[in-house]
């Protein structure tokens, strides 16, 4: 039985031009680094939009609400961040939501 563990969801739309898509993205890729040594943490997923190629979701997995947020008061996490803000629209805020995951199949192939 797999240990039970939370989805960290952030939704982010880049300024127009497909090279703010692709910093955002090769950003997103080294912050991955930051997470991977850090307790709790259990894997993440960048996907874009088809329809609006601007539209980004993460997904960020840990066992804990709290684990993630541990990493949110670091200072390394904050500088990352404020890097792909410079790629983004600007919005009133950067929403997240915590949802757990009540069903985890593994890929059948």
């Amino acid at each position: 039985m797999r240990h039970p563990m939370i989805v960290v969801v952030s939704q982010a739309w880049t300024k127009p031009g497909e090279e703010h898509a692709e910093a955002y993205v090769s950003l997103s890729r080294e912050f991955g680094r930051f997470f991977q040594d850090h307790p709790g943490f259990r894997g993440r997923r960048l996907m874009r939009g088809l329809e609006d190629p601007t539209h980004f979701t993460h997904l960020r997995f840990f066992d804990t609400v709290e684990a993630y947020e541990e990493c949110t008061r670091l200072p390394e996490y904050v500088a990352h961040t404020e890097a792909m803000y410079e790629h983004l629209r600007p919005y009133d805020s950067y929403p997240r939501e915590y949802l757990e995951v009540v069903l985890d199949e593994p890929d059948p192939r």
